[in-house]
Protein backbone atom coordinates (compact mmCIF):
# COMPACT_ATOMS: atom_id res chain seq x y z
CA UNK A 1 0.00 0.00 0.00
CA UNK A 2 1.27 3.62 -0.91
CA UNK A 3 1.99 5.74 2.17
CA UNK A 4 2.70 9.21 1.94
CA UNK A 5 5.09 11.35 3.99
CA UNK A 6 4.92 14.98 4.55
CA UNK A 7 8.34 16.74 5.97
CA UNK A 8 8.11 20.37 6.27
CA UNK A 9 8.46 22.47 9.40
CA UNK A 10 5.88 24.81 8.76
CA UNK A 11 2.21 23.43 10.21
CA UNK A 12 0.34 25.46 8.43
CA UNK A 13 1.49 24.04 5.18
CA UNK A 14 1.71 20.37 6.58
CA UNK A 15 -2.36 20.75 7.44
CA UNK A 16 -3.04 22.32 3.63
CA UNK A 17 -1.04 18.73 2.18
CA UNK A 18 -2.80 16.46 4.39
CA UNK A 19 -6.34 18.07 3.58
CA UNK A 20 -5.10 17.50 -0.17
CA UNK A 21 -3.80 14.32 0.17
CA UNK A 22 -6.30 12.39 2.87
CA UNK A 23 -9.07 11.49 0.12
CA UNK A 24 -6.18 9.80 -1.75
CA UNK A 25 -3.79 7.66 0.42
CA UNK A 26 -5.08 5.95 3.69
CA UNK A 27 -1.81 6.23 5.27
CA UNK A 28 -0.40 9.92 6.13
CA UNK A 29 2.93 10.74 8.43
CA UNK A 30 3.75 14.18 9.07
CA UNK A 31 7.27 14.96 10.14
CA UNK A 32 8.10 18.19 11.31
CA UNK A 33 12.12 17.29 12.26
CA UNK A 34 13.31 15.52 8.72
CA UNK A 35 15.78 13.87 11.36
CA UNK A 36 13.26 11.95 12.39
CA UNK A 37 12.13 11.18 9.28
CA UNK A 38 14.80 9.59 8.22
CA UNK A 39 14.72 6.80 10.72
CA UNK A 40 11.90 5.53 8.79
CA UNK A 41 11.87 2.47 6.53
CA UNK A 42 11.09 3.58 3.30
CA UNK A 43 9.29 1.51 0.53
CA UNK A 44 9.68 1.89 -3.62
CA UNK A 45 5.85 2.48 -3.38
CA UNK A 46 5.83 5.56 -1.03
CA UNK A 47 5.57 8.95 -1.75
CA UNK A 48 7.50 12.34 0.51
CA UNK A 49 6.23 15.56 -0.45
CA UNK A 50 9.95 17.44 1.05
CA UNK A 51 10.14 20.58 1.74
CA UNK A 52 13.27 22.65 0.57
CA UNK A 53 13.78 25.25 2.98
CA UNK A 54 13.77 23.69 6.85
CA UNK A 55 16.27 25.58 9.58
CA UNK A 56 17.39 22.78 11.55
CA UNK A 57 18.31 20.24 8.16
CA UNK A 58 17.37 21.70 4.65
CA UNK A 59 15.33 19.86 1.66
CA UNK A 60 19.48 19.01 0.03
CA UNK A 61 20.43 17.33 3.09
CA UNK A 62 17.58 14.65 3.58
CA UNK A 63 17.80 13.98 -0.67
CA UNK A 64 22.02 13.43 0.13
CA UNK A 65 20.44 11.23 3.14
CA UNK A 66 18.13 9.38 0.95
CA UNK A 67 20.54 8.75 -1.86
CA UNK A 68 23.06 7.33 0.75
CA UNK A 69 20.16 5.05 2.18
CA UNK A 70 19.75 4.15 -1.27
CA UNK A 71 15.92 4.96 -1.13
CA UNK A 72 13.45 3.64 -3.65
CA UNK A 73 10.75 6.08 -3.11
CA UNK A 74 9.21 9.18 -5.08
CA UNK A 75 10.18 12.27 -4.15
CA UNK A 76 7.75 15.54 -4.24
CA UNK A 77 9.89 18.68 -4.16
CA UNK A 78 8.44 22.08 -3.00
CA UNK A 79 9.89 25.39 -1.75
CA UNK A 80 9.12 28.88 -1.17
CA UNK A 81 12.47 29.35 -3.14
CA UNK A 82 12.67 30.59 -6.60
CA UNK A 83 12.40 27.79 -9.76
CA UNK A 84 15.62 27.63 -10.42
CA UNK A 85 16.94 26.38 -6.82
CA UNK A 86 13.60 23.71 -7.70
CA UNK A 87 15.52 22.79 -10.77
CA UNK A 88 19.00 21.92 -9.45
CA UNK A 89 17.64 20.27 -6.21
CA UNK A 90 15.51 17.84 -8.67
CA UNK A 91 19.08 17.71 -10.89
CA UNK A 92 20.86 16.49 -7.91
CA UNK A 93 18.24 14.11 -6.53
CA UNK A 94 18.12 12.45 -9.91
CA UNK A 95 21.74 12.45 -9.84
CA UNK A 96 22.11 10.11 -7.11
CA UNK A 97 19.46 7.58 -8.52
CA UNK A 98 16.46 9.34 -6.72
CA UNK A 99 12.91 9.43 -7.99
CA UNK A 100 11.44 12.53 -8.35
CA UNK A 101 8.21 13.04 -9.97
CA UNK A 102 7.40 16.43 -9.05
CA UNK A 103 8.43 19.99 -8.32
CA UNK A 104 5.90 22.59 -7.23
CA UNK A 105 6.55 25.81 -5.65
CA UNK A 106 4.70 27.75 -2.97
CA UNK A 107 1.83 28.90 -2.64
CA UNK A 108 0.99 24.89 -3.44
CA UNK A 109 -2.04 24.91 -6.88
CA UNK A 110 -3.99 22.25 -4.64
CA UNK A 111 -5.31 21.10 -8.33
CA UNK A 112 -1.61 20.58 -9.67
CA UNK A 113 -0.81 18.36 -6.60
CA UNK A 114 -3.70 16.53 -6.34
CA UNK A 115 -3.27 15.29 -10.09
CA UNK A 116 0.34 14.47 -9.28
CA UNK A 117 -0.35 12.49 -6.78
CA UNK A 118 -3.95 10.63 -8.38
CA UNK A 119 -1.85 10.04 -11.24
CA UNK A 120 0.86 8.45 -9.51
CA UNK A 121 -1.52 5.96 -7.71
CA UNK A 122 -3.01 5.02 -10.56
CA UNK A 123 0.41 4.98 -12.88
CA UNK A 124 1.50 2.96 -9.98
CA UNK A 125 -1.11 0.47 -9.87
CA UNK A 126 -0.98 -0.36 -13.14
CA UNK A 127 2.85 -0.58 -13.48
CA UNK A 128 2.74 -3.50 -10.90
CA UNK A 129 1.12 -5.67 -13.38
CA UNK A 130 2.96 -5.18 -16.51
CA UNK A 131 6.51 -5.03 -14.47
CA UNK A 132 5.81 -8.30 -13.24
CA UNK A 133 5.49 -9.52 -16.99
CA UNK A 134 8.20 -7.48 -18.18
CA UNK A 135 10.31 -8.66 -15.17
CA UNK A 136 9.77 -12.70 -16.66
CA UNK A 137 10.26 -11.73 -19.99
CA UNK A 138 13.13 -10.38 -19.12
CA UNK A 139 14.88 -12.33 -16.52
CA UNK A 140 17.12 -14.47 -18.97
CA UNK A 141 17.81 -11.47 -20.81
CA UNK A 142 18.85 -9.12 -17.58
CA UNK A 143 21.03 -12.32 -16.03
CA UNK A 144 22.61 -12.72 -19.38
CA UNK A 145 26.52 -11.08 -19.44
CA UNK A 146 27.87 -11.21 -22.10
CA UNK A 147 31.51 -12.25 -23.09
CA UNK A 148 34.05 -11.00 -26.16
CA UNK A 149 33.71 -14.20 -27.45
CA UNK A 150 29.76 -14.26 -27.26
CA UNK A 151 29.44 -10.70 -29.43
CA UNK A 152 32.13 -11.99 -31.77
CA UNK A 153 29.95 -14.96 -32.27
CA UNK A 154 26.34 -12.85 -32.54
CA UNK A 155 27.83 -10.75 -35.37
CA UNK A 156 29.25 -13.80 -37.23
CA UNK A 157 25.93 -15.48 -36.74
CA UNK A 158 23.75 -12.47 -38.18
CA UNK A 159 21.56 -11.98 -34.50
CA UNK A 160 22.21 -8.42 -34.90
CA UNK A 161 19.20 -6.81 -35.92
CA UNK A 162 18.03 -2.92 -36.03
CA UNK A 163 14.59 -1.72 -35.05
CA UNK A 164 13.43 1.54 -36.20
CA UNK A 165 12.05 4.48 -34.63
CA UNK A 166 9.82 7.37 -36.87
CA UNK A 167 10.90 10.73 -37.48
CA UNK A 168 8.74 13.07 -38.27
CA UNK A 169 8.48 16.74 -40.32
CA UNK A 170 6.91 18.60 -37.77
CA UNK A 171 5.04 21.81 -39.95
CA UNK A 172 3.86 18.56 -42.00
CA UNK A 173 3.55 15.81 -39.52
CA UNK A 174 4.59 13.39 -42.80
CA UNK A 175 7.71 10.82 -42.07
CA UNK A 176 10.91 12.46 -42.42
CA UNK A 177 13.28 9.24 -41.85
CA UNK A 178 14.10 6.94 -39.30
CA UNK A 179 16.80 5.59 -36.42
CA UNK A 180 18.11 2.39 -36.86
CA UNK A 181 18.52 0.92 -33.06
CA UNK A 182 20.61 -2.37 -33.07
CA UNK A 183 19.18 -5.14 -30.98
CA UNK A 184 20.61 -8.62 -30.59
CA UNK A 185 18.71 -11.22 -31.03
CA UNK A 186 20.11 -13.62 -28.86
CA UNK A 187 18.81 -17.43 -29.70
CA UNK A 188 18.26 -18.66 -26.22
CA UNK A 189 18.31 -15.13 -23.96
CA UNK A 190 15.87 -12.95 -26.66
CA UNK A 191 16.18 -9.28 -27.75
CA UNK A 192 19.71 -8.08 -26.02
CA UNK A 193 19.71 -4.37 -25.79
CA UNK A 194 22.42 -2.01 -26.62
CA UNK A 195 23.35 -1.57 -23.03
CA UNK A 196 24.42 -4.36 -22.61
CA UNK A 197 27.01 -5.17 -25.32
CA UNK A 198 27.96 -1.79 -26.90
CA UNK A 199 30.49 -0.55 -24.33
CA UNK A 200 31.97 -4.25 -24.41
CA UNK A 201 32.15 -3.70 -27.88
CA UNK A 202 34.06 -0.53 -27.84
CA UNK A 203 36.59 -1.90 -24.98
CA UNK A 204 37.36 -4.98 -27.00
CA UNK A 205 37.59 -3.59 -30.27
CA UNK A 206 34.73 -5.71 -32.17
CA UNK A 207 33.25 -2.10 -31.93
CA UNK A 208 34.05 -1.84 -35.70
CA UNK A 209 32.68 -5.28 -37.26
CA UNK A 210 29.47 -4.53 -34.82
CA UNK A 211 28.77 -0.59 -36.73
CA UNK A 212 30.13 -2.60 -39.77
CA UNK A 213 26.80 -5.42 -40.27
CA UNK A 214 24.63 -2.22 -38.61
CA UNK A 215 25.48 -0.34 -41.93
CA UNK A 216 24.89 -3.27 -43.62
CA UNK A 217 21.89 -4.13 -42.27
CA UNK A 218 20.52 -0.71 -42.56
CA UNK A 219 21.74 -0.04 -46.45
CA UNK A 220 19.82 -3.65 -47.04
CA UNK A 221 16.79 -2.46 -45.41
CA UNK A 222 16.77 1.08 -47.07
CA UNK A 223 17.31 -1.13 -50.59
CA UNK A 224 13.95 -2.97 -50.31
CA UNK A 225 12.34 0.10 -48.68
CA UNK A 226 13.38 1.79 -52.34
CA UNK A 227 12.30 -1.16 -54.41
CA UNK A 228 8.64 -1.22 -52.36
CA UNK A 229 8.68 3.04 -53.29
CA UNK A 230 9.03 4.71 -49.78
CA UNK A 231 12.55 6.22 -49.81
CA UNK A 232 13.21 6.70 -46.32
CA UNK A 233 16.25 8.71 -44.53
CA UNK A 234 18.37 6.54 -42.10
CA UNK A 235 19.99 7.54 -39.53
CA UNK A 236 22.82 5.45 -37.93
CA UNK A 237 24.91 5.36 -34.69
CA UNK A 238 28.54 5.71 -35.46
CA UNK A 239 31.00 5.12 -32.31
CA UNK A 240 33.83 7.48 -31.79
CA UNK A 241 36.41 4.52 -32.64
CA UNK A 242 34.48 4.03 -36.17
CA UNK A 243 35.78 7.69 -37.07
CA UNK A 244 39.76 6.57 -36.08
CA UNK A 245 39.63 4.85 -39.42
CA UNK A 246 41.01 6.73 -42.58
CA UNK A 247 39.39 4.06 -44.94
CA UNK A 248 35.55 4.63 -43.60
CA UNK A 249 34.43 7.49 -45.76
CA UNK A 250 35.74 5.08 -49.35
CA UNK A 251 34.26 2.26 -47.81
CA UNK A 252 30.82 3.54 -47.11
CA UNK A 253 30.86 5.98 -50.91
CA UNK A 254 31.78 1.91 -52.37
CA UNK A 255 29.01 0.53 -50.56
CA UNK A 256 26.29 3.41 -51.42
CA UNK A 257 27.10 3.13 -55.21
CA UNK A 258 27.25 -0.53 -55.35
CA UNK A 259 23.34 -0.58 -54.08
CA UNK A 260 22.50 2.71 -56.16
CA UNK A 261 21.60 4.73 -52.93
CA UNK A 262 21.78 7.89 -52.46
CA UNK A 263 24.45 9.05 -49.59
CA UNK A 264 22.13 11.82 -48.52
CA UNK A 265 20.00 9.55 -47.15
CA UNK A 266 22.03 7.88 -44.63
CA UNK A 267 22.62 10.07 -41.65
CA UNK A 268 26.15 9.46 -39.27
CA UNK A 269 24.68 10.16 -35.93
CA UNK A 270 27.91 11.43 -33.43
CA UNK A 271 27.59 12.25 -30.07
CA UNK A 272 29.79 15.32 -28.81
CA UNK A 273 31.57 13.41 -26.18
CA UNK A 274 32.74 10.82 -28.52
CA UNK A 275 34.37 13.76 -30.81
CA UNK A 276 36.83 14.76 -27.80
CA UNK A 277 39.62 12.17 -28.74
CA UNK A 278 41.40 12.78 -31.57
CA UNK A 279 39.45 15.76 -33.43
CA UNK A 280 42.12 16.04 -36.04
CA UNK A 281 41.63 12.44 -37.44
CA UNK A 282 37.59 12.91 -37.19
CA UNK A 283 37.68 16.16 -38.42
CA UNK A 284 38.92 14.53 -41.69
CA UNK A 285 37.40 11.75 -41.67
CA UNK A 286 33.47 13.43 -41.26
CA UNK A 287 34.59 16.00 -43.39
CA UNK A 288 35.56 13.62 -46.33
CA UNK A 289 32.10 11.92 -45.10
CA UNK A 290 30.35 15.00 -46.05
CA UNK A 291 32.34 15.51 -49.30
CA UNK A 292 30.62 12.29 -50.47
CA UNK A 293 27.65 13.22 -49.69
CA UNK A 294 26.33 11.86 -46.02
CA UNK A 295 24.70 13.56 -43.68
CA UNK A 296 25.82 14.40 -40.05
CA UNK A 297 24.22 14.35 -37.22
CA UNK A 298 25.78 15.87 -33.63
CA UNK A 299 23.90 13.85 -30.63
CA UNK A 300 22.88 14.31 -27.66
CA UNK A 301 23.66 18.30 -28.28
CA UNK A 302 23.75 19.97 -24.81
CA UNK A 303 25.29 17.64 -22.87
CA UNK A 304 29.21 18.17 -23.44
CA UNK A 305 31.83 20.83 -23.02
CA UNK A 306 32.39 21.98 -26.32
CA UNK A 307 29.39 22.06 -28.43
CA UNK A 308 29.91 25.46 -29.56
CA UNK A 309 33.47 24.76 -30.89
CA UNK A 310 32.49 21.15 -32.66
CA UNK A 311 29.63 22.84 -34.06
CA UNK A 312 32.55 25.57 -35.58
CA UNK A 313 34.74 22.65 -36.87
CA UNK A 314 32.64 20.23 -37.93
CA UNK A 315 30.42 19.94 -40.88
CA UNK A 316 27.11 18.76 -38.69
CA UNK A 317 23.57 19.29 -41.53
CA UNK A 318 22.05 18.18 -38.38
CA UNK A 319 21.77 18.97 -34.70
CA UNK A 320 19.99 16.23 -32.42
CA UNK A 321 18.77 18.01 -29.32
CA UNK A 322 19.12 16.09 -25.87
CA UNK A 323 15.95 14.21 -24.96
CA UNK A 324 16.42 15.05 -21.12
CA UNK A 325 16.14 18.86 -22.42
CA UNK A 326 12.76 18.02 -23.99
CA UNK A 327 11.42 15.54 -21.94
CA UNK A 328 11.30 18.46 -19.27
CA UNK A 329 10.34 21.60 -21.29
CA UNK A 330 6.39 21.66 -20.19
CA UNK A 331 7.55 21.91 -16.61
CA UNK A 332 10.57 23.65 -16.33
CA UNK A 333 11.49 27.12 -17.96
CA UNK A 334 15.43 26.26 -17.95
CA UNK A 335 15.19 23.31 -20.07
CA UNK A 336 12.11 25.25 -22.47
CA UNK A 337 15.01 28.33 -22.99
CA UNK A 338 17.69 25.31 -23.81
CA UNK A 339 15.84 23.71 -26.43
CA UNK A 340 14.58 27.10 -27.86
CA UNK A 341 17.79 28.28 -28.06
CA UNK A 342 19.18 25.41 -29.61
CA UNK A 343 17.04 25.17 -32.40
CA UNK A 344 17.80 28.86 -32.81
CA UNK A 345 21.59 27.73 -33.13
CA UNK A 346 20.84 25.15 -35.59
CA UNK A 347 19.17 27.20 -37.88
CA UNK A 348 21.45 30.13 -37.56
CA UNK A 349 24.28 27.39 -38.85
CA UNK A 350 21.77 26.02 -41.96
CA UNK A 351 21.19 23.10 -39.73
CA UNK A 352 17.98 20.80 -39.49
CA UNK A 353 17.09 20.33 -36.20
CA UNK A 354 15.86 16.91 -34.49
CA UNK A 355 14.00 16.86 -30.98
CA UNK A 356 14.26 13.38 -29.39
CA UNK A 357 12.42 12.28 -26.41
CA UNK A 358 9.02 13.61 -27.15
CA UNK A 359 6.31 12.01 -25.19
CA UNK A 360 3.17 14.03 -25.28
CA UNK A 361 1.64 16.43 -27.28
CA UNK A 362 2.19 19.32 -25.25
CA UNK A 363 5.59 19.21 -25.90
CA UNK A 364 5.29 18.42 -29.62
CA UNK A 365 3.16 21.83 -29.07
CA UNK A 366 6.13 23.67 -27.74
CA UNK A 367 8.83 22.35 -30.27
CA UNK A 368 6.11 23.42 -33.07
CA UNK A 369 5.96 26.91 -31.85
CA UNK A 370 9.63 27.25 -31.92
CA UNK A 371 10.39 25.96 -34.76
CA UNK A 372 11.96 22.53 -34.45
CA UNK A 373 12.19 20.31 -37.93
CA UNK A 374 11.92 16.99 -36.86
CA UNK A 375 10.23 15.07 -33.87
CA UNK A 376 11.32 11.74 -32.93
CA UNK A 377 9.98 9.91 -29.49
CA UNK A 378 6.95 7.47 -27.89
CA UNK A 379 4.36 10.41 -28.41
CA UNK A 380 5.19 9.53 -32.07
CA UNK A 381 6.24 6.16 -32.15
CA UNK A 382 8.32 3.51 -29.97
CA UNK A 383 11.36 1.67 -31.87
CA UNK A 384 10.15 -1.16 -33.87
CA UNK A 385 10.87 -4.20 -36.28
CA UNK A 386 11.34 -3.64 -40.16
CA UNK A 387 8.46 -5.32 -41.27
CA UNK A 388 5.92 -3.08 -38.10
CA UNK A 389 7.73 -0.40 -39.30
CA UNK A 390 6.53 -0.54 -42.72
CA UNK A 391 3.02 -1.31 -41.69
CA UNK A 392 3.68 1.92 -40.17
CA UNK A 393 4.62 4.09 -42.69
CA UNK A 394 2.11 2.91 -45.26
CA UNK A 395 -0.31 4.24 -43.10
CA UNK A 396 1.01 7.94 -42.41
Amino acid sequence: MTKLYIVDDDMLTCNLLHTIARPIFKQIEIFKNPRLFLKQALKDTDIVILDLMMPDMDGIEVIRHLAIQKSLSHLVLISGYDSGVLHSAETLAKSHGLKVIKILTKPISTDELTNTLLSFTKTSLQSKSATINKSQQDLKANIFTPSERDLQKAIENKELVLYYQPQITMKTEMLSGAEALVRWLHPEFGLIYPDKFIALAESTGLIEQLTEEVIHLAIAQSLHWQKMGKTTKLSINISAQNITSLKLPEQLKTLVKKHELDPSMIVLELTESGLMGSITTSLDILTRLRLKGFQLSIDDFGTGFSSLSLLHKVPFTELKVDQSFVANMTRNNESKAIVETCIMLGHKLNMEVVAEGIEDKATWNLLLAAGCDIGQGYYIAKPMPALEFEQWQFKV
